[in-house]
């Protein structure tokens, strides 16, 4: 509840042509100021300036990350219900909601690309690069700790790269299989998988952000480092749930968040890692709760990142 001077206030935050756009294009994830004024076409002074005003009302929150700021719907609260409430409302062919979502589409694509044509240019040195900042061997050590004895039917890695998961996890499941967008990392991750001789995992080419529903349901799903490479990490997991079976399993692996922006233009990550506040969030909109978090600091106390393992469950 919110006294009358609280929802004027919001109502007139809201109750713009512009910041109405705004809105619906966060119904649909998080999205960057960079983002946001190429699927408006507006400057990003002005786009900058109605983020600040729906954010000072509550109807969004704003995530900064180095140079970089994220957006999204208020998770909760009076301005975040009648964010929702409102775009709940629109038209579904309303014509302004339809270019947006046509441009939104051109944006991740053209970002898709970007990150397809670096894993195509490191696919053959990826657990080389990956090695360079994290305590790799630790890791893997935690995950397999984090799985146990248990036996798990299918296993689903998703952004499978060079199918690392599947080879370490191999005693863990009876069927594996890897996903992931990226024709040579495919490549590598099938070598590999056959060189180990993991008979009983497959990889498949395929969009880890909307996964397609003929894969079928996991018990185990591990998410290896990869959301960093998403400005929505929260939509990413949101799909992932999907796939998950009900008392099933999710891992995630990723850095914590840090500073070093050479990272975005030069290696495609898109998040400055991810936070413990952030995870929880997204795993709650997504029906789960976080149940363990590990962390691993580098090796270096003056460079490098910390690794984390979320594991997730109902």
């Amino acid at each position: 509840m919110a006294d009358s001077e609280v929802l004027i206030e919001i109502l007139r935050a809201a109750g713009e042509g512009t910041r109405l756009r705004l809105l619906s294009l966060l119904s649909d994830g998080e999205h960057s100021v960079k983002d946001l004024t190429e699927i408006l076409g507006q400057s990003q002074p002005r786009v900058s300036r109605h983020l600040k005003l729906l954010a000072d009302a509550g109807l969004i929150v704003r995530n900064a990350e180095g140079a970089w700021a994220y957006y999204g719907l208020a998770p909760s609260g009076v301005g975040g219900d009648l964010a929702r409430w409102l775009i709940g409302q629109l038209e579904p062919d309303d014509p302004d909601r339809l270019r947006d979502l046509n441009r939104l589409r051109l944006v991740r694509a053209a970002q898709q690309e970007q990150a397809a044509a670096y894993f195509a240019k490191v696919a053959e040195s990826w657990d080389l690069l990956r090695s360079l900042h994290v305590p790799e061997e630790a890791v893997e050590a935690a995950i397999v700790e984090a799985v146990g004895d248990r036996d798990f039917e299918v296993m689903l890695d998703l952004g499978t790269g060079t199918g690392r998961m599947l080879e370490l996890l191999a005693p863990h499941f009876k069927r594996g299989i890897g996903l992931d967008s990226s024709r040579e990392m495919i490549a590598v991750a099938r070598a590999r998988l056959a060189s180990a001789g993991v008979g009983h995992a497959q990889v498949r080419l395929g969009d880890i952000g909307d996964i397609d529903s003929s894969i079928g349901s996991a018990d185990l799903i591990v998410i290896h480092q990869v959301l960093h490479y998403f400005d929505d990490p929260g939509r990413m997991l949101t799909q992932a749930r999907r796939a998950l079976r009900p008392d099933g399993r999710m891992l995630i692996v990723d850095f914590a968040p840090h500073e070093l922006e050479f990272l975005r233009s030069h290696h495609a990550h898109r998040r400055l890692g991810l936070s413990e506040a952030q995870m929880q969030q997204w795993a709650r909109a997504a029906g789960l709760q976080v149940q363990a978090l590990k962390t691993f600091p580098p090796l270096s106390a003056t460079e490098g990142l910390t690794v984390c393992l979320w594991q997730l469950g109902e």
